[in-house]
């Protein structure tokens, strides 16, 4: 009896020992709550005030057969828009501008182009697959109107945003501004890649 209870005891031991070696159980991020939602909603209405700015860095476009990337000069006046892109291999700048309904695409042919829905004038021009309605919001860090789901970093900054099937990461923050602005923004669904790299930022 002595021997059973002394091997339940050592198997005992054995167990709580392999209990103590386990590593952590990693546990998916919890749920955005109240307090945070309102952080960001706070934030979001601050930038909302904010219809004029500008933004510089490098933009970066990729689906399954073909990329494509160069500089980038972004300028927002209220509704109206400016999307101004260098690619360094070609050489050539080509310009997306307007507003209210209408889009101007210059630079690819000999003569402007224009529609009525600038992201379709772009993908059926380029090929390029880039939400520019969201984009609007979500270059800022901010929720596009619709649903959404949304991550926080530690500090109370979006870590992510998953809307309309699009999975937005951010990857780095400015933070010296009020409010953090968005320095590395990647979209991504499906095949489709948008990178945005903003070296600078300018809000009137």
């Amino acid at each position: 009896m002595i021997r059973a209870r002394a091997g339940r005891l050592a198997l005992l031991a054995g167990l709580l020992v392999l209990g103590a070696c386990a590593g952590p159980r990693v546990r998916p991020p919890p749920p955005a709550d109240a307090a945070a939602l309102a952080r960001q909603a706070a934030r979001e209405a601050a930038l909302a005030e904010r219809m004029h700015w500008t933004l510089h860095g490098r933009l970066g476009v990729a689906d399954a057969r073909d990329s494509g990337s160069g500089s980038l000069e972004w300028s927002q006046q209220g509704s109206r828009f400016r999307f101004s892109v260098h690619a360094p291999v070609t050489g050539k700048t080509w310009v997306l501008s307007g507003g209210g309904g209408h889009a101007v695409l210059e630079g690819l042919r000999e003569h402007a182009v224009e529609g009525d829905d600038a992201a379709a004038l772009l993908e059926r021009e380029l090929g390029w697959k880039v939400p520019l309605g969201e984009l609007l919001y979500w270059a800022r860090g901010l929720r596009a109107p619709g649903e959404a789901r949304i991550e926080f970093r530690d500090d109370g900054l979006p870590a992510q945003i998953e809307q309309d099937g699009w999975q937005v990461r951010y990857l780095d923050y400015d933070t010296d501004r009020d409010p953090p602005l968005p320095n590395k923004v990647y979209a991504s669904r499906g095949d489709y890649r948008v990178r945005l790299a903003i070296r600078d930022w300018s809000l009137q």
